[in-house]
């Protein structure tokens, strides 16, 4: 809904604000909907204005929902601010509301494939990784050693391109040259020859836990630990553990059975208190998963239905585009999955906060709706126990790029799930087993989002960002896709899809959406590689369920 020259855009006909495409100098006049607007002051792209004069109290409306209150008279074509404007949102309850969804034509993706890999209790993975699991912190250093060995004689270490340079500037050093000027040559290594081509890599779950804590910590680490153990990516998994911590090796193995009672993955555990050294146990645990991965290669990848997806839906670095441009358009792409049969998964509850009544009332019944209000005033209400809550939500960047309150970025942030009616709600680490929309319960913290998008099995996720943000996962291929054409141009290594062209007015959010899809398709069959992946960017942050945003 911009006006003829794109530099406004009035969401929704509900809202009181119009947000600015570009910056937009003061003393400006603005032409939207037959109306004048004069800025009062300057307007940076992303950032709104108020459309009428509004007195202290009066309630701000964004997306057709209730973001905020001025904190004292406003005038319009004054900027919202966090001075003037301070979080608000609306109650919500369960009510009967028989929501009823326009699923997009799919016609064109009915008999479209995907070549994953297909596991025998009938998932389909996207990758195929060997997983290294710690079950105490104790046994990270092992991991280390072991991680070094494994990745660069089997090829999968990230070109070393840095110890080269760190090389360059040592003998520039040397010969009296002067390292300043920074004209040092970054050198690229050629990429090294994977020995097994059928193994997209070897993942390793460093962690601060299993012991020390409290037990539930404990517990909940075991039940994340063996959703990744579970996880469709994964082809089989090397345990190592200390001996005496909390989190014990045969608790995990019952959580991978009560989880998956099929499961049947080759599963290898050493225990350093049972081993005669160090040294055999770290030999011991290379010779023995060597063995297994020449065994995981022999699998390949094969045609399977797009229904077989799993994608998880994520923001992070987000900026006054992302509800306009990238989410809506990811959510687009979700609408296009789930009429096609497969699961997508909503998480970051922390951003959810305004829209609450939105998603119950699509929720399919009453179950499912009550599980997710049990589930936000529970997490709120121990936001608040100290001395926080969901508002305290957007951060520094994201307030400085529009968003002012968390109900605005929670309004932008729901766009990334599409309109579909809410098949299930998942607590934390519990699998996605309902096609269609799932909502996660995670923090909105990129690295525990992720972390626990890919336990409730997402095999690829969608990261939207306005900022832009690095994060990955070491089992699901996280795919970065930018608001806007400055950043995929700026930060061209880490971005993979650009939805700027939906700010320019180049291509609309259906577009961009169908775009996503096609995007995700190759990349579940291996023909393309997210930039996350290629940098090896494997962040894992357990939740401890203790207060996190």
């Amino acid at each position: 809904m911009a006006n003829s020259n794109h530099s406004v855009l009035r969401i929704h006909p509900k809202d009181n604000v119009l947000v600015a495409l570009q910056d937009l100098p003061v003393n400006t006049s603005i032409s939207y909907a037959e109306e004048e607007y004069t800025l009062l002051q300057h307007i940076p792209a992303k950032h709104k204005f108020f459309m009428n004069n509004l007195q202290q109290g009066a309630e701000v409306y964004m997306y057709g929902v209730l973001v905020g209150k001025v904190q004292h008279d406003v005038k319009r074509g004054e900027r919202m601010t966090t001075d003037n404007t301070k979080h608000a949102a609306e109650p919500y309850g369960y009510r009967a509301a028989h929501y009823q969804w326009q699923a997009p034509d799919v016609t064109q993706y009915i008999n479209r494939t995907f070549n994953g890999y297909h596991r025998k209790d009938g998932k389909v993975g996207t990758a195929n990784y060997w997983l290294f699991i710690p079950t105490v912190f104790c046994e990270n250093r092992n991991l280390d050693v072991i991680r070094e060995a494994l990745h660069n004689e089997l090829g999968y270490a990230v070109t070393d391109k840095y110890k080269t340079y760190t090389h360059h500037l040592i003998e520039a050093y040397k010969q009296g040259k002067d390292i300043k000027a920074n004209d040092v040559a970054l050198d690229v290594v050629a990429p090294q020859q994977r020995l097994l081509k059928n193994i997209d890599g070897i993942k390793f779950l460093n962690h601060s836990g299993g012991c020390g804590g409290t037990r539930q910590d404990a517990a909940t680490l075991s039940k994340l630990l063996a959703a990744y153990a579970d996880h469709p990516n994964v082809a089989g998994i090397t345990v190592l553990s200390l001996g005496c911590q909390h989190l014990q090796v045969n608790d995990l193995l019952n959580d991978i059975k009560e989880r998956n009672p099929l499961f049947d993955k080759p599963l290898l555990v050493f225990e350093q208190q049972q081993s005669i050294n160090e040294e055999s146990l770290i030999k011991e645990a290379i010779r023995k998963t060597f063995m297994e991965l020449l065994e995981a290669n022999q699998l390949e990848r094969s045609p399977a239905p797009l229904s077989k997806l799993i994608i998880g839906v994520k923001c992070g670095g987000s900026d006054g585009f992302s509800g306009i441009s990238a989410n809506p358009a990811v959510g687009y792409c979700a609408d296009l999955l789930v009429a096609l049969g497969g699961t997508v998964l909503l998480a970051e509850f922390p951003e959810l906060c305004g829209v609450e009544q939105e998603l119950i009332d699509r929720c399919k019944s009453q179950s499912i709706a009550e599980k997710f209000i049990h589930l936000m005033k529970s997490y709120d209400a121990l936001a608040h126990a100290v001395g926080s809550g969901f508002h305290m939500n957007p951060s520094p960047g994201n307030i400085k790029d529009g968003l002012i309150t968390d109900a605005i970025k929670s309004a932008g942030a729901c766009k990334k799930g599409g309109t579909a009616p809410i098949s299930d709600v998942l607590d934390y680490t519990e699998p996605a087993v309902t096609p269609g929309l799932n909502l996660v319960c995670t923090p909105g913290n990129d690295v525990e989002a992720t972390t626990g998008k890919a336990a409730s099995g997402a095999t690829l996720i969608l990261f939207t960002t306005g900022l832009g943000t690095p994060t990955g996962n070491p089992v699901c291929p996280v795919i970065k896709v930018a608001t806007n054409s400055r950043l995929a141009e700026r930060m061209s290594d880490i971005i993979d899809i650009n939805t700027g062209s939906i700010i320019e007015g180049t291509k609309t959010i259906e577009q961009m959406g169908e775009e996503i899809l096609e995007y995700c398709i190759r990349a579940a069959s291996g023909e393309v590689i997210p930039k996350a992946v290629l940098l090896n960017q494997d962040d894992f942050i357990p939740w401890k369920r203790g207060v996190s945003l």
